[in-house]
């Protein structure tokens, strides 16, 4: 078995991810990361390749000698429970853990999980029933069979009855929880919760009781008290779990029928049942019942409804709309700040916003989360105090220095050795004259005597913005990171970038830097101000709102320049959506795919905030529709040669890549038939990309392997064999170097080929079979190896298990 991925929504790893530009600059494409809940996490993809080159992923050189059937030993629990302690001989994973077919995914999952852990203990609690926490992951050919399989049986399904059950997994299956009316998206893998409510299940139980390891499939039984009674993983059978879900509520009283609820009692109720009930009452039900369902949270809220509420605030009858704001404006719950965030986005009456508004600050005295929601409808309105963009772009040009003449300011710094002017306006010359070395070499030669005669004219009395912008610059390229950003911090505050108000006052026109310099200075103030904000989010602080007018400022005017680039923008970017700030991360991001066309990491973010938007069939859509515009642009009787739209535009491999994270969406929510339609619109658009850069043949073949090998997966899991036996083949013949590399979904081509193998000669179909296993005898040797994540050894405890670094939840 294998280990879990820390990127379960990219592509490939192991190779250069992006397209070839003919460009001296290597394009990679990160792993795709999805929503709000993605964006703190680590990302482990390896792109140490060229973007030429493909090569095998490398493979770790361990001594160790591998177990018998891999992995390694059974928990305590799972051999009290009857787990053998490895494989039995000539039995495969595969026979043990029969893979889902396409028919099997179409059925529902049987398990009512409850949405959040808090909810879950409640009802446990009420019930007098145990908890049964489920840890599951995509790929990994155990979790794949209990949740294709074991949680859509009815027989396993009764037994897990008896608990309260949780479902916790990192991996996110659809891109959003809400369609665009506002309606709940289920997991399409696990029902019942959104993909949010088990990525967040994940999040607080692995503190709570994974032992810093995230190891699946894992099933824990906990009493009333939150204490552990059963931990059962890695088990090399299927018969030790459901014999862990019988002896788990040996003691416990059976369950009693359960007494009919009134509605009050429901609308009080955290079960997951009753939610259901009154979230369908309330979108069947009629006016009245609508508002009755309201009235009863404003006067008898014990727990928050907050799907409900939501439904309310964004259908179509303002009087509901009202009462459900004002029901909200009661609650206190995570998702009802969330839901708050998302109410404010929209135009209000100014009553109604000053209510939500009250309510984010009343949170915010032990929310952090609420504390930036705060301060962002506050600050981001507001105008910088330090920076003034009006006059800023103006001033670039005309108070930059172009070609500063040393000797004449060395000579009157030998003249003057203790004016600290003099000695600051060599500083600036030197650093100007650095920009425009030769060799990085004299280039901080001149940065290090910049910074001499500034701390000699701060020893001599010097102070204030132009003493600070000179350390700054110097200290930034010198690599002292802190002593740039507070130096900045301190330029920009001393009023280096604002227009004299008063005669006396000094200016941005008297600071003799160059434009390359005053971006340095913006970018180190845009960045101090957001790692402030960040830092006071984390240690649940408040932090003044100007904060973030400054970092809006700092950015607008960059913008303004000469001086900004793709990494500026995507900092922006991120830093709006880590705030909830959408509508203007999405312009920014537009902005900058206007500038820098062919940005993987730009590029990134658009594929996120489409499959968020739209899901697999907006995804694609938003590439057709950026191809239409660029095959009109190139029609146009003025477009040139070299022009972006019809020069080196690389979009027909970003709309390849588009198409390939689409099919890996739509195999999540078992929609086969789509997947393998965009399986195939991927390798036009790859073959497409091969026509007009040859150059970059081999990376896009690799995708292509991939994509062939995926069409093999649905095929398998559809049961057409002999199709899956083809595509296969043709993954293998198309670029037998990508056989190892595993997809969004956490497969290899060589682990679709050996489910395919064991599937070919359970259904009587040798020949088939040996074609199979004579394409993987074919391979390179090393490709077959176990990567060095599945070795026994590795991270101390074998092959199945998840990775151990990286955040949990948001950092998935």
């Amino acid at each position: 078995m294998r280990a879990s991925k820390s990127t379960p929504t990219g592509i490939a790893t192991g190779i250069a991810t992006g397209p070839a530009t003919g460009i001296d600059r290597a394009v990679r494409l990160p792993a795709l990361v999805l929503g709000l809940t993605l964006v703190a996490g680590a990302q482990t993809t390896d792109t140490s390749a060229g973007p030429n080159t493909a090569g095998t992923p490398r493979q770790e050189q361990q001594q160790q000698q591998q177990r018998q059937g891999g992995g390694a030993d059974p928990s305590d629990d799972a051999f009290k429970m009857g787990s053998p302690p490895a494989l039995p001989p000539g039995v495969s994973e595969e026979q043990i853990w029969p893979a889902a077919t396409a028919e099997g995914w179409k059925q529902p999952c049987l398990i009512k999980w409850q949405r959040t852990f808090a909810d879950a203990l409640k009802v446990a609690r009420a019930e007098n029933r145990p908890l049964l926490v489920a840890v599951n992951m995509d790929g990994e050919i155990a979790s794949e069979h209990f949740a294709g399989v074991r949680y859509r049986d009815p027989v396993t399904a009764a037994l897990m009855s008896r608990y309260v059950c949780v479902i916790a997994s990192v991996y996110r299956h659809t891109p959003r929880d809400y369609d665009e009316t506002g309606a709940r998206v289920e997991c399409p893998r696990f029902g019942t919760v959104t993909c949010s409510e088990h990525i967040e299940n994940e999040r607080e139980l692995y503190a709570k009781y994974f032992d810093g390891k995230r190891i699946s499939p894992r099933h824990i039984v906990l009493d009333l008290e939150e204490k552990e009674t059963l931990d059962v993983y890695f088990s090399w059978d299927t018969e030790t779990v459901i014999t862990t879900f019988k002896k788990g509520v040996e003691g416990w009283p059976e369950p009693s029928p359960r007494p009919e609820k009134d509605l009050t009692a429901r609308v009080q109720s955290s079960d997951v049942s009753d939610r259901e009930f009154i979230e369908r009452s309330f979108k069947t039900g009629d006016r009245e019942t609508k508002r009755q369902l309201l009235q009863t949270l404003l006067q008898a809220r014990v727990v928050d409804q907050v799907e409900l509420l939501r439904a309310a605030i964004f259908g179509f009858d303002p009087e509901l709309a009202k009462l459900a704001r004002r029901a909200l404006a009661q609650c206190d719950t995570e998702p009802a700040l969330d839901l708050m965030a998302e109410a404010l986005q929209v135009p209000l009456e100014a009553s109604e916003r000053e209510l939500l508004l009250a309510a984010v600050t009343r949170l915010a005295q032990t929310s952090p989360r609420a504390k930036t929601l705060a301060a962002l409808h506050s600050g981001l309105p507001r105008g910088s105090q330090t920076i003034d963009t009006r006059s800023l772009a103006a001033e670039y040009g005309a108070s930059s220095i172009r070609n500063a003449d040393l000797d004449a300011r060395e000579g009157a710094v030998a003249a003057r050795p203790k004016e600290p002017a003099a000695l600051l306006e060599f500083a600036e010359a030197l650093l100007a004259r650095a920009e425009q070395a030769s060799t990085a070499r004299y280039a901080t030669l001149l940065v290090e005597d910049a910074r001499t005669n500034a701390l000699a004219a701060e020893k001599l009395g010097a102070s204030g913005a132009r003493l600070d912008a000179v350390l700054a610059v110097a200290a930034a390229e010198l690599g002292d990171r802190e002593t740039a950003a507070k130096r900045a911090v301190a330029a920009v505050e001393g009023g280096l970038l604002r227009l004299r108000a008063n005669e006396g006052e000094l200016g941005a026109s008297e600071i003799n830097l160059t434009e390359r310099a005053r971006g340095r200075i913006l970018r180190l103030f845009a960045d101090a101000r957001q790692r402030a904000i960040r830092a006071a989010f984390k240690a649940g602080t408040e932090w003044p709102p100007e904060w973030l007018a400054d970092v809006n400022a700092a950015y607008t005017a960059l913008a303004a320049g000469d001086q900004i680039d793709e990494s500026a923008l995507l900092e922006q970017h991120d830093f709006l959506r880590w705030l909830g700030a959408t509508a203007r991360a999405n312009a920014v991001l537009d902005e900058a795919l206007e500038r820098f066309p062919n940005s993987a990491e730009l590029h990134a973010r658009l594929r996120g905030r489409l499959l968020y938007e739209g899901g697999p069939a907006g995804l694609e859509k938003g590439y057709e529709d950026r191809l239409a515009r660029e095959a009109t642009l190139a029609a146009r009787p003025d477009a040139t040669a070299d022009a972006p739209a019809t020069g080196d535009s690389q979009l027909t491999w970003f709309a390849g890549y588009a198409s390939l994270v689409a099919a890996e969406h739509l195999r999540r929510r078992n929609q086969f038939d789509a997947a393998l339609a965009a399986y195939g619109r991927a390798a036009r658009h790859y073959q497409q990309n091969i026509a007009r850069f040859p150059d970059g043949r081999d990376t896009a073949l690799h995708f292509v392997a991939l994509g062939a090998a995926g069409e093999a997966r649905v095929l398998l899991e559809q049961g057409d064999l002999a199709r899956a036996t083809e595509r296969l083949l043709a993954a293998f013949e198309t670029r037998p170097d990508s056989a190892a590399t595993q997809d969004g979904l956490g497969l290899s081509p060589i682990q679709t080929a050996k489910m395919l193998f064991a599937k070919l000669e359970e259904s009587g179909d040798p020949a088939r079979a040996a074609r199979v296993q004579a394409a993987l005898d074919a391979l390179d040797p090393r490709l077959l190896e176990p990567p060095p994540s599945e070795r026994f050894g590795s991270g101390g405890r074998g092959r199945r298990q998840g990775g151990q670094t990286g955040g949990p939840g948001g950092g998935r």
